[in-house]
């Protein structure tokens, strides 16, 4: 069973139920604000988790500095263009400059780790990345004026830090494929990467806000709610998985199928809004479908 591509899939799952649960709060609280948030209290829960497990253990000197930087730019960086464009232009849009890791991390894994995908793999990855834009791009009525879609700001920028987004996820994905190969935990892995970017994430907040009178009163049950839920199911599970999943899988396998939220998305949404996901939203899912199947049939 190729478990590793399916704990991908599972951390797409993931991805796209904690984007949606951050919309709201992201807005109200601001990019910043909300992941320092949530990341303070996932790296808590991820350093308790490992430490009960045991996967402390495997950390060397080594492996700490690299994991290090890859959550600086995976997490860190790319966390914070990933909710600075979801608050200015919506899940779906966001979404699709964020697919754009996959191509990245794929190409990039063929020159930086040596990694040489097969043909169907090659098709399939291709196959998914390209269903996830038809998705997300045809997937709405014309018409809509669902506040899942409105542009805040200017939506030139907002894309400009989806691709941002996608460039940090493929570079923390690349530096953390030879660490994971060699048998580093993944909780522990995660605990690592998700703290030094709360650490970073609290100095730059703190420094930006210094002198600053602290707005409260966003912090209603709902936010406070949809930030927990975020928190727990993107960068507790969903980064986890992704974690354990390159400890068997290629950077670009990986990387496109955990890109995957998008299409997810179309459900959830569709569960919260009661919009039936348009013909243009099935047409791209059967097409990332395909492309599953056709990495998962690989070899």
């Amino acid at each position: 069973m190729p478990v590793h591509e399916l704990a991908a899939l599972g951390a797409s799952l993931c991805f796209a139920i904690a984007g949606v649960l951050a919309v709201k709060p992201s807005r109200a609280l601001g990019a910043i604000r909300f992941n320092r948030i949530r990341m303070l209290i996932m790296a808590a829960g991820l350093f308790v988790a490992a430490m009960v497990s045991g996967g402390l253990s495997t950390l060397t000197t080594e492996s700490l500095p690299i994991l290090l930087i890859s959550g600086l730019v995976g997490i860190f960086l790319g966390d914070t263009f990933l909710f600075a464009g979801l608050r200015r232009v919506g899940p779906r849009l966001n979404a699709v400059m964020f697919a754009f890791n996959a191509p990245l991390t794929a190409i990039a894994g063929i020159f930086f780790l040596n990694e040489i995908l097969s043909l169907s793999v090659f098709l399939g990855c291709i196959l998914v990345t390209s269903g996830v834009v038809i998705a997300v791009v045809y997937g709405q009525k014309q018409s809509s004026s669902s506040h899942w879609d409105v542009v805040h700001g200017s939506l030139p920028i907002g894309l400009l830090f989806g691709f941002l987004a996608a460039a940090g996820q493929a570079a923390g994905i690349l530096l953390s494929r030879p660490l994971m190969a060699q048998g580093v935990d993944p909780i522990a892995a995660s605990a690592v990467r998700v703290a030094i970017a709360a650490v970073t994430l609290v100095i730059v907040y703190e420094i930006s806000n210094r002198g600053m009178q602290r707005d409260h009163s966003a912090w209603t049950k709902e936010v406070i709610l949809k930030t927990l839920g975020s928190g727990v199911i993107g960068m507790g599970v969903g980064m986890t998985l992704v974690m354990f999943a390159l400890q068997g899988g290629e950077a670009g396998i990986v990387s496109t199928l955990s890109s995957a939220a998008p299409v997810f998305i179309l459900p959830v949404l569709w569960i919260i809004s009661a919009r039936r996901p348009v013909f243009g939203a099935w047409v791209g899912s059967s097409i990332v479908f395909f492309g599953t199947a056709l990495i998962f049939i690989r070899g």
